[in-house]
């Protein structure tokens, strides 16, 4: 058992994003001592990495709630994971794509401006113009 503090030393996650998982019911709540201070064991310990690693991947908490849910009843099929996976995929997929078109208009702007402007004494910058085309 261990405080809030070592909890979020071992785990790399901050004192008030735990209190905050422990808030909206994706982390059991804590013993607390006579003190009234958390008392954290390693169930918590394993939930909030298990948290943490999905964040990373990107899921939001309601898929992480609903993954926790899946951990804990046996007889949920994998088939209800996957569903959560693979929804989350096509999110990914899709800003993927989206960040490609950003990449692709951004490698225009660059291009234009070395090939155009760059080095000259130019008052009109093609990145700057570019930028503001729509914008009025």
């Amino acid at each position: 058992m261990s405080g809030i503090g070592a909890l979020s030393k071992s785990t790399g996650c901050h004192i008030e994003t735990i209190r905050y998982y422990e808030k909206i019911g994706l982390l059991p709540p804590a013993l607390r001592s006579t003190g009234r201070h958390r008392i954290y064991t390693e169930k918590h310990r394993s939930r909030l990495i298990f948290i943490r690693q999905n964040r990373e991947l990107g899921f939001p908490l309601d898929d992480i709630r609903e993954l926790i849910a899946l951990a804990a009843d046996a007889d949920r099929p994998c088939a209800d994971a996957l569903s959560v996976v693979k929804k989350h995929l096509a999110e990914v997929e899709s800003k993927v794509a989206k960040l490609q078109q950003i990449r692709i208009e951004l490698l225009s702007m660059s291009r234009t401006c070395e090939s155009t402007c760059l080095g000259s004494n130019t008052p009109d910058c093609t990145i700057v113009e570019s930028l503001f085309v729509g914008a009025d």
